[in-house]
């Protein structure tokens, strides 16, 4: 199996795959206020980290958590 820099960087950084959202506007406005306001979680903080609208009127959404400071 191949490994790319990006993923040995990614790794070893402790950062996590995106997790994205696609949901109907106001169920994605509940959705982020709730992981933007929870507490760091086994030291890792979520962020939004990009929000845009789709065609169908539904809001898509990436969550990615990184390593919280100490």
């Amino acid at each position: 199996m191949l490994v790319r820099p990006r993923d040995l960087a990614d790794r070893m950084s402790g950062t996590q795959e995106p997790e994205t959202f696609r949901l109907p506007i106001d169920a994605a406005r509940s959705k982020a206020r709730s992981i933007i306001s929870q507490a760091p979680q086994a030291g890792y903080i979520a962020i939004v980290e990009n929000w845009w609208s789709l065609p169908d009127g539904k809001i898509e959404f990436t969550v990615r958590r990184i390593p919280a400071e100490r």
